[in-house]
């Protein structure tokens, strides 16, 4: 009796659900939410279109499932992996862990259209904006919150209000990308990204040093001094 094994390469293979999620990615970047047919969608994927809802109960839940697994989606998800838990007493690691996973979504092609996506269509599909806008926010926001109220308590930070923090902290990450992945003809190449990434942050966790940043001050304190005090005979 044949046995059969399954190989690398089909456990590595998409589900029929992640493909037809990718394709439906590409085809709401291409032709919009409302442009797109189940049956064009059906064809990308090689099924029939009566198999799409066996997935899916219609094109609605198809968007809200790639709202789901984006954007604001995927950084939160990513909060609660172990990698991060490991960081809850790490501040500076932590900052810097969560801005270079946020390069590598920004480089992501498939961000580029669900950002696409998501921006022509948040006001037209009912529910849609609620659940991006409220729902994924603030989850990601919240736990955002969590950790940076985590290092303040730890005596890690110093920070009178840990949501704003956070907040702050975001608003940063987010300018980068505007400067680097949406205003110019094209994106910035990495190198770039990266010393745009580090600058910011030595800045950031500066503002928020459990010193309340009294040894840099001291040196500028100290050199200042120095410059406006007579050379020695």
């Amino acid at each position: 009796m044949a046995v059969h094994t399954t190989s690398a390469a089909e456990a590595a293979a998409p589900t029929t659900r992640a493909r037809i999620l990718a394709e439906a990615l590409d085809l709401f970047a291409q032709s919009g939410y409302g442009g797109a047919s189940m049956r064009e969608l059906a064809r990308r994927v090689g099924i029939r279109e009566s198999s799409l809802y066996n997935h899916f109960a219609g094109k609605a839940a198809i968007l809200e499932a790639i709202v789901s697994e984006h954007g604001p989606a995927s950084s939160a998800s990513r909060l609660e992996e172990p990698r991060y838990k490991q960081l809850a007493r790490q501040p500076a690691a932590f900052c810097r862990q969560f801005a270079l996973d946020l390069v590598e979504q920004w480089s992501d092609p498939r961000e580029h259209q669900f950002q696409k996506v998501i921006t022509a269509e948040r006001n037209r599909v009912p529910g849609i904006r609620a659940k991006f806008a409220d729902h994924f926010y603030a989850r990601e926001q919240s736990m955002m919150t969590d950790y940076f109220r985590g290092f303040a308590l730890a005596g890690l930070v110093s920070t009178p209000d840990p949501r704003e923090t956070a907040r702050l902290f975001a608003a940063g990450l987010i300018y980068i990308r505007l400067e680097h992945y949406v205003m110019g003809a094209a994106p910035s190449p990495r190198p770039k990204v990266i010393e745009a990434i580090d600058c910011y942050l030595a800045f950031f966790l500066s503002l928020i040093a459990a010193d309340g940043g009294t040894q840099d001050k001291k040196k500028r304190k100290a050199k200042g001094e120095t410059r406006g005090k007579a050379a020695p005979d």
